[in-house]
């Protein structure tokens, strides 16, 4: 409600201000005020009378009217006009569909976009996009979170209001570092020029989430993200991750390094960034999280005088128990969580609850077995049923297996024990999710005496409630850090310049930041694998870290750092680190080199960490080369028994480069790299396996009609055990051209990789009549909704269901060849030659397009260059398609024909087995103008549709189908024509039943156009089915397209009238008939206002 009040009394504010009207209380009354409820206080600058004279000025006459005017209202009402004064797009529209044969659904569209002055130091900048918006009963959205897409921003020169979707970051604080895409309310303002203060609070859309992996020799992806408790299924929040491989930010993009699919949380690596197992992967994300309604607060102030500036800044963010929203607590539910404290494990509860019969749900009855209560599944309504959720528990450690994946829902079934031990892996149980709430105050200063100095500190303290609803294990909520930082030039001079600084912080072990504080590779700079995790997890013991540094710097040459740090967590951990870095750079040479030495001990291990990164480059006239080594040594030793740790580990990479040109125009560079790595072998640090890799990076053409590069990686690991030679191949060639004036243009793109792909389950999902996809036709009379019974709809009505894949733990390792290639050759521009040969060609055009992208199986199948080489065993994804389309005098309506041929193949790998598509078409069509009015159309096809499915019999099918429909167009002027057409079709199915249908189709339309008043188009049509086969089978509703035996009648019509300049009214309706079923009718009236 509070956000619907700021949106009236946002729209009250526009009229006023682009109006140059105070706000008179008659405004008001012209709202339906006895429907809101106002609980908060405006601002004063939003609610205070504006007027556009001094008001002091006027003064009251009423004597000598003749020579005087009088003040008062005028009589004339003036027409305003929608968003008058701003600059106003877009559109909104509220529907109503209802038919005989579904429910009334209510549908609506937003767009709309916003910007102007409000006044000489007022700006309206807002943008609302919203497809399907929830409503409520008095027919308009209350919450922001129902809208896809929302802002609404005033900004004027000492302060700024934004309600919607809102970036909420904050990078000025150490401890408090966050960034979070929130839906809510943000403001700042400028107290005085010293003093700014800020504030929001708002509905969270993530939950903050680090996830850290090894990558995989040869796999590109996709790598799946979880959820903050372990959850396969995410919905990662769009633009929220940062992606980190040994340390470095990677960018997002298909010709970045990475693509990621928010909606299943999987990363997948581009082929120019070949991926392997010796590449550390961190993830920071945010998950959508709905188990509770999730409040944010960020307030703070700001100052900023003289030599010091000071911050304060508050952060709150915590569920609200008593909302739960995915997971509804019960009593008993609520107790178990009131017991468990910060123990997830303690946090488990009986899944099952007692349910009403229904066919599109996977139900169970109680019994006795052994005597233990177990669950068994039933589809009998005389049953006492219940709804069970079963959980994964580990081999050996349920009482359930899974007995089928082939109905919507899994289908568990209960094993006894034997000899005391388990049998399966399942349980009737929920996971249940205790509310949180962390909080975080913060003060920093900077104080800067003069210029050769300055002081920086921050004190932050933390309380992390992990379970709002125990007051068990609440001793460790509250935490506390500091940190004090300075930095001092000890001289300037000329072109040389000495610096030095020195941090201390401290950590308590309690302390809980908000998002990660240091580097993704900070555990590993100190080994601290063993100790804590960085700044996210409970924290062993209390932290201190001291680190100091010398910084010399010569303009012309470089820098040289040294920097000492100190690591301490109590008595328990004590690390020094030493580093020097030297960045030296000339006309000719780049010189870089980062090295490291650490020597730490802790209760159980001393280890001595050694590291070294080093790049020379050579920079000639017209290209450059490069040498770099890079090297590792890390050696733990085991204090108890004074033996070497398994984590022992070393390599070293040697590289050698060379190239010419320039790389941000035409450049080619080949390079070799030599990689040994090292591990404990028989107690001592040896040689487990090496890597020799070439590359070649180039972009040979680059200007407006020609676009070459080349990308190719390829690379030899040899592992010491066994001497085998693994090979791995990336490549991707690109090359654009145009030819001849453009009349000849060619697109070309070859790719190859390794990867992954994901052994795909999926469900089907009731939803309201004609929002889905999908239609149930239970062909074995079961009542069990099975995953082969679920066709694609004909029409809209039938659409009761959505097909949702679910999240899965199974990839199979797969070769990828990628190779697509388009090539367009138009005569056109020869129409005016005085070659007749050239002016012939003129009438013709021809586009041609290929494209395959297989995925085959490395475990059977060797690496094949050959992108059109299908392999008989090993091929596990497949897409193919080949288009060839040649026209004659296209788009002329003068003898105009076109004929295409197209070659469609698909395979896909399902949990269930596989599916093959495979389509083959002939198209002819026809087209002529025979006299002013009269337009001859002839569209004749033949194809050939097959599917296979490895499992599913009544899903394979192979049709031959022929079609003819001639159409004859009566034009009575360009906006205005009726159409009168016939199709004869056949289509017989070769194999299984051997099913056949012979069409008859005799139609009429019709298309009447005044943009300035109506639009309407009609149609109706008459189809006689001539079939032989099983028409309730999901081949006699494939072959029939949703009709039945005999005659079928099918009529529409659809109606656009412009109300206003502003409006608009849309009618639609359809209707169907058959001989042996009632009249089916649907229709949607919609209203449209365009702004």
């Amino acid at each position: 409600m509070k956000y619907l009040n700021w949106l009236i009394l946002l729209s009250i504010t526009i009229n006023g201000y682009s109006n140059e009207l105070f706000l008179k209380d008659s405004i008001y009354n012209n709202i339906e005020i006895d429907s809101l409820e106002k609980q908060n206080k405006y601002p004063d600058f939003l609610t205070k009378e504006y007027y556009n004279l001094d008001t002091r000025n006027i003064v009251s006459n009423n004597e000598n009217l003749n020579k005087l005017y009088k003040i008062s209202s005028t009589n004339i009402n003036r027409q305003q006009q929608l968003f008058d004064g701003l600059e106003s797009s877009g559109s909104i529209s509220r529907g109503f569909t209802i038919g005989n044969n579904q429910n009334s659904v209510l549908n609506s569209e937003l767009d709309l976009q916003i910007s102007g002055k409000l006044s000489e130091k007022v700006f309206l900048k807002a943008s609302i996009q919203d497809a399907g918006i929830p409503l409520q009963d008095n027919g308009y959205s209350q919450r922001l979170d129902e809208f896809d897409q929302i802002f609404i921003e005033l900004t004027s020169d000492d302060w700024k209001i934004r309600a919607g979707d809102i970036d909420l970051k904050n990078n000025k604080s150490y401890f408090g570092k966050f960034e979070k895409r929130i839906q809510g309310l943000y403001f700042n303002s400028n107290i005085t020029n010293d003093v700014k203060i800020f504030g929001s609070g708002a509905i969270v859309k993530g939950q903050f989430k680090t996830s850290s992996f090894q990558g995989q020799n040869g796999n590109q992806g996709p790598y799946k993200l979880i959820g903050s408790r372990g959850e396969l299924y995410v919905l990662v929040v769009s633009g929220s991750e940062s992606i980190f491989i040994n340390g470095s930010k990677l960018e997002r993009g298909i010709d970045k390094d990475y693509t990621i699919n928010y909606n299943a949380g999987e990363i997948i690596f581009n082929t120019t960034l070949p991926i392997t197992s010796d590449m550390r992967i961190n993830v920071n994300y945010q998950v959508s999280e709905r188990n509770y309604s999730r409040f944010i607060g960020f307030s703070g102030a700001e100052l900023n005088k003289d030599k010091i500036k000071l911050s304060i800044s508050f952060y709150n963010e915590n569920d609200i128990k008593n909302q739960s929203l995915q997971q509804s607590l019960s009593n008993e539910q609520i107790s178990i969580l009131s017991e468990a404290g910060d123990d997830n494990t303690l946090m488990n509860a009986p899944s099952a609850y007692q349910e009403s019969y229904s066919e599109n749900r996977i139900l169970y009855k109680k019994t006795i077995i052994d005597d233990q209560e177990v669950f068994i599944y039933s589809n009998d309504p005389n049953d006492e049923l219940f709804s069970v959720k079963f959980t994964n528990t580990g081999v050996n450690q349920g009482d359930y297996i899974l007995l089928t994946n082939n109905a919507i829902d899994n289908i568990y079934e209960y094993v006894a024990p034997i000899n005391g031990i388990k049998q399966g892996e399942y349980n009737p149980m929920v996971k249940l999710i205790a509310p949180e709430k962390l909080q975080m105050a913060v003060i920093n200063g900077h104080y800067i005496p003069n210029e050769k100095h300055n002081i920086k500190f921050e004190i932050a303290s933390s309380k992390n409630d992990k379970n709002l609803f125990s007051n068990i294990d609440d001793n460790n909520n509250n935490g506390i850090a500091a940190k004090i930082s300075s930095s001092n030039q000890l001289m300037k001079k000329s072109i040389w310049e000495i610096s030095t600084n020195a941090d201390l912080e401290y950590i308590n072990k309690d302390f809980q930041s908000i998002e990660i504080v240091y580097n993704p590779e900070f555990n590993r700079d100190w080994n601290l694998d063993s100790i804590t995790n960085y700044s996210f997890i409970d924290r062993a013991k209390n932290q201190f870290l001291l680190q100091t540094g010398l910084n010399i710097i010569n303009e012309n040459i470089g820098e040289i750092k040294y920097s000492y740090e100190n690591l301490k967590f109590e008595k328990e951990y004590d690390g020094i680190r030493q580093l020097l870095n030297i960045n030296i750079k000339n006309k000719k040479i780049d010189f870089m080199s980062n090295s490291s030495i650490l020597n730490s001990e802790s209760s159980i291990f001393e280890s001595e960490f050694i590291r070294t990164y080093n790049k020379l480059k050579i920079n000639y006239n017209k290209g450059w080369s490069k040498i770099n080594f890079e090297g590792e040594k890390n050696l733990k030793t085991n204090l108890l028994n004074n033996t070497l740790a398994n984590s022992n580990h070393g390599y070293k990479l040697y590289e050698i480069a060379t190239g010419i040109g320039d790389l941000s125009e035409k450049y080619v560079e080949i390079g070799y790299k030599k990689r040994i790595n090292d591990s404990l072998i028989e107690d001592k640090l040896g040689k487990v396996n090496s890597s020799n890799i070439l590359y070649l990076k180039s972009q040979v053409l680059k200007n407006s009609k020609s676009n070459l590069n080349m990308f190719v990686n390829y690379r030899e690991m040899t592992r010491t055990s066994n001497e085998k030679i693994e090979k791995f191949l990336n490549s991707r060639l690109i090359y654009n051209q145009k030819l001849f004036d453009e009349i000849l243009q060619s697109n070309l793109l070859y790719e190859t990789n390794s990867g992954n792909l994901p052994q795909q389950e999926f469900t089907y999902v009731q939803v309201e009549p004609g929002l889905g996809n999908y239609k149930w036709i239970d062909i074995n009379n079961n009542g069990i909704q099975e995953l082969e019974e679920f066709e694609l709809a004909q029409f809209q009505d039938e659409g009761l269901y959505i097909r949702v894949f679910l999240p899965n733990q199974i990839y199979l390792k797969t070769y990828q060849n990628r190779f697509s290639q388009s090539l367009a050759i138009n005569f056109y521009k020869w129409k005016n030659s005085q070659k007749k040969f050239k002016k012939f060609l003129s009438h013709f055009s021809n586009q041609s397009q290929y494209m395959i992208d297989k995925k085959t199986n490395q475990d059977i199948d060797s690496f094949n260059f050959n992108p059109f080489y299908l392999p008989t065993d090993g091929l596990l994804g497949l897409i193919s398609s080949f288009k060839n389309s040649l026209h004659y005098n296209r788009g002329k309506q003068d003898f105009s024909t076109t004929y295409s041929y197209s070659l469609n193949k698909s395979k896909n790998t399902l949990s269930f087995g596989y599916i093959e598509n495979n389509l083959k078409s002939n198209q002819i069509n026809f087209i002529h103008k025979l006299h002013t009015n009269w337009l001859l159309e002839i569209n004749s096809t033949l194809e050939n549709k097959e599917n296979i499915s490895e499992n599913f019999d009544s899903k394979n099918y192979n049709l031959d189908q022929f079609k003819i429909n001639p159409k004859m167009t009566y034009l009575f002027n360009e906006s205005n024509r009726l159409n009168f057409y016939y199709q004869y079709s056949t289509n017989e199915n070769t194999i299984g039943n051997l099913e056949s249908l012979k069409q008859q189709k005799i139609g009429i339309s019709c298309a009447i156009s005044n943009a300035e008043k109506i639009n309407f188009t009609s149609e109706f049509n008459y189809f006689s089915n001539s079939f032989e086969g099983n028409p309730n089978s999901i081949i006699g509703y494939i072959v029939m397209e949703g009709l039945q035996e005999g005659s079928n009648y099918t009529w529409s019509f659809n109606a656009q009238k412009k109300l206003t300049k502003f409006l608009d009214l849309n009618l639609s309706y359809f209707g169907r008939k058959s001989e042996n079923s009632n009249s089916i009718h649907n229709g949607t009236i919609q209203l449209r206002a365009i702004f």
